[in-house]
């Protein structure tokens, strides 16, 4: 049975975690200085507050980015890979996932309803953002009307770790699906150098032929890696 305190005597106040007082300092440091005052793990920290509400999530923040490498590959990494790590749950692999979502459709809004070729950085960015972190070969295609706004953004094919097939005439079928003047190429290479192959030098010049045969503009392939991006037309391959 509990025992009631003696009379004249105060139950003594229920100690306050000490992670609360944490959490109000990072919140502050961010408030006052922004998201460039903080190293990677202490903004994902921020990130994991809500999924984990009554913890210290600096452990797993350091383990998530020990893990993976930097809060950018901790947000792109797939939930399944996320909850392999030690404390990381379903409501943490969700969260991370709702931030990448928010992140590429603000990149993506960058783009929309403007001319894409006047917007080059903004492209880069979102491709950027959309594929550099992908264990696998994904292909893209930016379709573009007559004044060269985005018409549709689909990614056409997924592949292996340094191989996804490409089919030229699925490629050119769709653009004159959707009407599309022009397209841009985009493919990641997830060894990390945007070098580009033999093969895809190849694929890019049967797009190009094809696509000029009906009207359809190549304006340029992009190759993504995690550090850096190339383009064939800067390299004089288009």
């Amino acid at each position: 049975m509990a025992r009631k305190p003696a009379a004249g005597f105060a139950e003594a106040p229920a100690e306050t975690p000490g992670y609360l007082g944490h959490r109000e300092r990072l919140k502050q440091r961010f408030r006052e200085a922004g998201a460039a005052a903080l190293p990677d793990y202490e903004l994902l920290e921020l990130v994991l507050f809500r999924a984990i509400p009554r913890a210290d999530t600096k452990p797993l923040a350091k383990a998530l980015i020990a893990r993976f490498g930097s809060f950018a590959e901790v947000v792109s990494a797939p939930p399944e890979r996320i909850m392999e790590v030690k404390g990381a749950g379903e409501a943490v692999a969700t969260e991370l996932a709702l931030i990448r979502a928010a992140a590429l459709r603000l990149a993506k809004g960058e783009i929309i309803n403007r001319p894409l070729l006047a917007t080059w950085s903004a492209i880069i960015d979102y491709c950027h953002a959309a594929m550099a972190f992908a264990d696998r070969e994904e292909f893209r295609i930016l379709f573009l009307d007559k004044k060269n706004q985005l018409i549709a953004d689909e990614v056409q094919s997924h592949g292996t770790v340094d191989h996804t097939p490409v089919y030229t005439r699925e490629v050119v079928k769709r653009a004159l699906e959707l009407a599309a003047s022009a397209v841009i190429l985009v493919h990641n290479h997830p060894s990390g150098d945007p070098t580009p192959s033999m093969a895809d030098i190849d694929m890019t010049k049967k797009v190009m032929v094809a696509g000029e045969k009906l009207g359809v503009l190549v304006h340029d392939h992009i190759i993504i890696a995690r550090k850096g991006h190339v383009s064939f037309r800067t390299l004089g391959l288009i």
